[in-house]
């Protein structure tokens, strides 16, 4: 494999410029360097900014490159280094386990649980999500019911294995993006994805209160409180307020004959909502909470807790997956804190995309969804990670652990390519960024793709990009799996790092 530093002295630097390399490599059907100039000549013209994009051969020796070794803004193509750092750390099979602790016993004449006990988050990213699945607390619920328990006393506890159970803003996080839909609380107190989801209709007549109609998660209703009037008409004019206490008040009128009206909203008090869920899953198992009384304490002291129900996420392939497809960054952030624990997990991210690469120039990561504005990534550095990751034994498959056409971020690339498969990659997109980073196969070979603009026309920009990708896979082939019978050269048996 060409190494980085033989790489960037083939490369000529210069705004604008795009340099064709490799000539004495064959690079492919259809005169791939000119369908790239062609190509470029347009994209910088309608899309004028920053560009920095090299194509690369599998085994990540250049073809074509503009800037390449420019420190640009990522976004979201940062989860690609996240998931497979994580992935090097706890391996594709781990799993994220929330528990029900005791101290005590289980009263054999009432059922009740006597001593005290607490709920374990441990920032599974997949907990509680009625719309994407994942374990539930009905699930721990219905556990604790089967071993007999059928009330229990006393105010909620929370505990985490993984660090104080809290849920904070990442401070590399803009405070223009915190709290918005795509930017909640991280921690380890987190249920589905850290959003609430519910929808209000009209009363049965005018002057009556607005109604509930769904929620999400269940039992988060208890926290809704509707102070909104059914007026006659079919408009609606619905405004929703957060309370200290993690309330959601809902104001304003919505006509008679409106259709509902749906809120998604971040949490602001993650312990009040993961309360109202548990007491909601008890009910639904048939286990009387008093949330009032003290806590029924046994005879004599136990110091140690033991597990009385446990549930646990999916495989870390299939969460990681998920954050990438859907581009997730409540999960990618949780991912990264799962591997490389607390206070600077980006630290340890970036020395892995190092030591991946071997190069770190321009290369600045502080947080592991890409929602900060100040991390940097080179185009090439993105172009070693994807030819040398696979390589690993811990980055065996990783391709496959990104969308592909058609699905998630990519699925405007349905059209235009022979088929879904064609495609694994990862979009990025800020204000200010639009970037596509990933694998394309065709007849000759599968080609590594980092293409990054940085500048206000993002829209156009990635417009463009879908281009680039249509025009080099109309003609695709699937890339191939990680398995023995294919020896699929991205991760396959017997590959090594030169």
């Amino acid at each position: 494999m060409t190494s980085l530093r033989s790489a960037l002295l083939c490369i000529a630097v210069g705004a604008g410029a795009s340099t064709a390399l490799a000539a004495r490599d064959r690079p492919g059907p259809g005169d791939l360097q000119s369908t790239l100039d062609k190509w470029f000549s347009r994209a910088s013209r309608v899309a004028p900014g920053h560009w920095g994009i090299a194509v690369a051969r599998q085994d990540g020796q250049l073809l074509w490159a503009v800037d390449a070794t420019r420190p640009m803004i990522p976004a979201s193509t940062v989860k690609l280094f996240t998931t497979g750092y994580a992935r090097s750390v706890l391996g594709g099979d781990a799993r994220r386990s929330t528990r029900f602790l005791g101290t005590g016993h289980l009263d054999p004449f009432t059922a009740t649980w006597v001593g005290d006990w607490s709920l374990e988050l441990n920032g599974d990213p997949t907990l509680e999500r009625p719309m994407h699945g994942g374990p539930t607390l009905l699930e721990l619920a219905e556990q604790l019911r089967d071993r007999g328990v059928r009330r229990l006393t006393g105010p909620l506890a929370l505990a985490s294995a993984a660090g104080e159970p809290t849920a904070v803003f990442p401070s590399a996080w803009d405070r223009r993006h915190q709290g918005r839909y795509f930017a909640p609380l991280v921690g380890n107190v987190v249920v589905n994805e850290g959003l609430v989801t519910f929808s209000v209709g009209p009363g049965a007549s005018s002057g009556k209160l607005a109604v509930l109609r769904s929620e999400a998660p269940s039992g988060m209703a208890e926290l809704v409180d509707i102070k909104a009037r059914t007026v006659a008409g079919r408009r609606a004019r619905l405004g929703v307020q957060k309370t200290p206490n993690g309330h959601y008040v809902v104001t304003g009128t919505i006509g008679l004959s409106a259709k509902s009206r749906w809120f998604t909203l971040t949490v602001h008090q993650p312990k009040a909502l993961v309360e109202a869920v548990w007491y909601r899953a008890l009910q639904m198992a048939g286990i009387e909470w008093d949330r009032k009384a003290p806590p029924a304490q046994p005879a004599f002291d136990l110091a140690k807790p033991v597990v009385l129900a446990q549930v646990s996420s999916s495989p870390f392939d299939s969460i990681a997956m998920e954050v990438n497809r859907r581009s997730v960054n409540i999960g990618a952030e949780l991912l990264l804190r799962w591997a490389a624990g607390m206070p600077n997990p980006a630290v340890l991210l970036a020395e892995h995309v190092r030591e991946v690469t071997g190069d770190g120039n321009g290369l600045r990561l502080l947080d592991g969804s890409g929602l900060s504005h100040d991390d940097r990534v080179t185009p090439l550095t993105f172009i070693a990670y994807l030819a040398r990751f696979p390589l690993l034994p811990s980055g065996r498959g990783f391709p496959m652990l990104l969308p592909t056409n058609g699905s998630g971020t990519l699925r405007k690339l349905a059209i235009g390519m022979p088929g879904p498969g064609i495609v694994r990659a990862k979009t990025g997109t800020l204000g200010d960024a639009a970037n596509l980073v990933g694998y394309l196969g065709r007849p000759e070979g599968v080609l590594l793709i980092s293409l990054m603009y940085n500048g206000s026309r993002v829209y156009t920009a990635r417009q463009e990009q879908w281009k680039l990708f249509r025009l080099l896979g109309a003609q695709g082939t699937l890339i191939p799996e990680d398995t023995l019978g294919v020896g699929a050269q991205l991760g396959g048996a017997g590959d090594t790092i030169p």
